[in-house]
């Protein structure tokens, strides 16, 4: 019988979660302790093995270029026009080479998440009556696990699946949507179908996570799910429950000033309260090479920041005003200038217009910093655009508002109204949310056209990649070959 790859991926990464790393990073057992079977025996194994998914989310799978959520993200943006580069090194997403079937970027994805879905059925499928632990710990394990569960197959969809189409029927085939682990090949569900039991999965983690607490945050909480539902309404095109979301996410958190935000994006998420979900790099667990600041940093030293330091849309940068601490952030020079205290750049990296100092390592010689997966700025343009794209332009000015106030004193309330403010809102969110992963994802939610003319990017590096019409077969990727071998129900995307 032939085996669906993200049955394979139970069984290797699973167990290499569970048990083959708990010495790394689970430092309460031993190796031979925590199992794919056992775990769910008591809450402490559950947890145990909770605590191995959130670190999975920043280990290499495979080439040092596929280092878990920070790699994701990055392609995601280099797949867009917002993030530019300086050399042709690592472009398989930038040239979108990445959507072939046999790609190793293809495969790995789609086992990575995969993976960690399989692994977040585990224990949502195994925690119950007989487990040892309190209620109370039940319920925050499994309202983590389904938060990954939708989380996973919310980012495969939109990558693997035509785009969801508000008010549309979406029979389109979307993913297999796995809320069991088995050796049977699955068929795709309809992307209405997969949106549907995202939003089941993140409904009742909410339920579950609501009024309980988390000990930092890489943990996932109540409002890591609203601010999840508050995403995936975005996509569909409901716009009133996103914005209701969102507001409900933020509410415990504030935008961090200008001064901070000055600074850089580093290893300090835990004590910013900007961040609401975030991974945090400690020093024993980096993967030096392949930790997401050795490619989106401005200073680690290493080959692909030396000759290709990320550079934003010069198109981009000129849209930001003058007084806003954004325009700070990147360098139209590349002289990098005017760095925070105690930043160096090595003398050997090259120098490019529009790169960015957004993101900054601890030092040229430790890539660490934290990965950014959700933050109060994204739930304030969420909330903006929903309540834009629902007529309500005066609420949708006010949040955008005391968003961009925050980061330009000199903001002031926006007097434009329909598709003029939902243009201004758009490029606000891909000033801000810039390297984390939605550019690309945002251009297809809202079917429009990739186009690189006119800006800084060179042809030959994006091999002549500079526009992709809106609605084009490629904005889907195909399903990996070994996915196809492996499972007899799978059907394929057009070529």
């Amino acid at each position: 019988m032939k085996k669906i790859i993200y049955s394979i991926v139970f069984f290797g990464v699973a167990a290499y979660l569970f048990s083959a790393c708990s010495k790394d990073f689970l430092d309460n057992y031993p190796t031979d302790s925590v199992s794919s079977f056992g775990v769910t025996s008591s809450t402490g194994t559950a947890m145990a093995a909770l605590n191995g998914i959130h670190r999975s989310l920043y280990v290499r799978y495979g080439s040092q270029g596929r280092g878990g959520l920070g790699a994701w993200y990055l392609h995601i943006d280099e797949q867009g026009e917002d993030m530019v580069f300086n050399y042709a090194t690592w472009t398989t997403h930038l040239r979108w080479l990445h959507r072939d079937a046999t790609s190793s970027y293809n495969r790995e994805n789609w086992l990575m998440f995969y993976g960690w879905i399989a692994n977040a059925n585990v224990l949502i499928n195994g925690i119950n009556e007989n487990t040892a632990g309190t209620q109370e710990e039940k319920e925050v394990i499994v309202g983590q696990a389904l938060l990954y569960r939708a989380f996973c197959h919310y980012e495969l969809v939109q990558q693997y699946a035509n785009r969801y189409v508000p008010g549309g029927g979406n029979t389109q085939l979307g993913i297999p949507y796995m809320s069991e682990t088995t050796t049977e090949g699955q068929p795709r569900e309809s992307v209405e179908d997969v949106y549907s039991k995202i939003n089941k999965d993140i409904d009742d983690a909410i339920a579950l996570l609501d009024g309980k607490p988390r000990t930092n945050k890489s943990h996932l909480n109540v409002d890591v799910g609203r601010g999840l539902k508050a995403r995936v309404a975005l996509t569909m095109g409901d716009y009133a429950t996103a914005s209701n979301y969102a507001v409900q996410a933020r509410e415990n958190y504030t935008l961090m000033d200008s001064a901070t935000y000055f600074q850089g994006f580093r290893i300090e998420s835990e004590g910013n309260d900007e961040y609401i979900w975030a991974s945090h790099i400690i020093e024993d667990q980096t993967d030096k090479w392949a930790n997401y600041g050795a490619y989106v940093s401005r200073n680690f030293s290493s080959t692909s920041i030396r000759r290709n330091p990320r550079s934003i849309n010069s198109l981009l940068y000129d849209a930001i005003s003058p007084t806003d601490v954004r325009k700070l952030i990147w360098d139209p020079e590349g002289d990098h200038d005017n760095l925070p205290s105690g930043i160096e750049i090595v003398k050997s990296a090259s120098r490019h217009p529009y790169t960015n100092q957004k993101f900054l390592a601890v030092s040229t010689s430790d890539s660490r910093v934290d990965v950014p997966h959700m933050r109060v700025s994204e739930m304030y343009l969420i909330e903006a655009e929903a309540e834009a794209r629902l007529g309500n332009d005066a609420n949708a000015a006010a949040a955008l508002y005391e968003m961009a106030v925050v980061r330009d004193p000199s903001y002031t309330l926006s007097t434009n109204t329909g598709q003029a403010l939902i243009d201004e809102i758009l490029i606000q969110r891909r000033v801000e949310l810039w390297g984390e992963g939605f550019r690309f994802f945002d251009l297809k939610r809202l079917n429009l056209p990739l186009d690189r003319t006119g800006a800084n990017h060179k042809a030959s590096i994006v091999n002549n990649l500079m526009e992709v019409p809106a609605g084009d077969t490629r904005w889907t990727s195909l399903i990996p070959q070994a996915e196809m071998d492996a499972n007899e129900n799978m059907e394929q995307n057009p070529l």
